[in-house]
């Protein structure tokens, strides 16, 4: 997780991704790979998807359901 600093700005951190994240899941629930489709041209490296689920989830912002697709709680 990135966090701001030094070394990273509020832009390329994980918690800038965090709105990104939820305005693309407003119109409902969205597949996890669909989701990151999505994402991904915003995202410096794969990896950086993860933090920024972990930390929704973590929030109780989202979650998945058994059929793979992420939604606001």
């Amino acid at each position: 997780m990135q966090l701001p600093n030094k070394l990273y700005s509020y832009e390329e951190s994980t918690l800038a991704m965090l709105p990104v994240a939820m305005r693309m899941l407003t119109d409902g629930p969205v597949d996890l790979t669909e989701l990151y489709g999505r994402m991904k041209p915003l995202l410096k490296d794969a990896t950086d998807f993860l933090p920024v689920m972990d930390c929704l989830y973590a929030l109780r912002k989202v979650d998945i359901n058994d059929d793979g697709e992420v939604y606001i709680c």
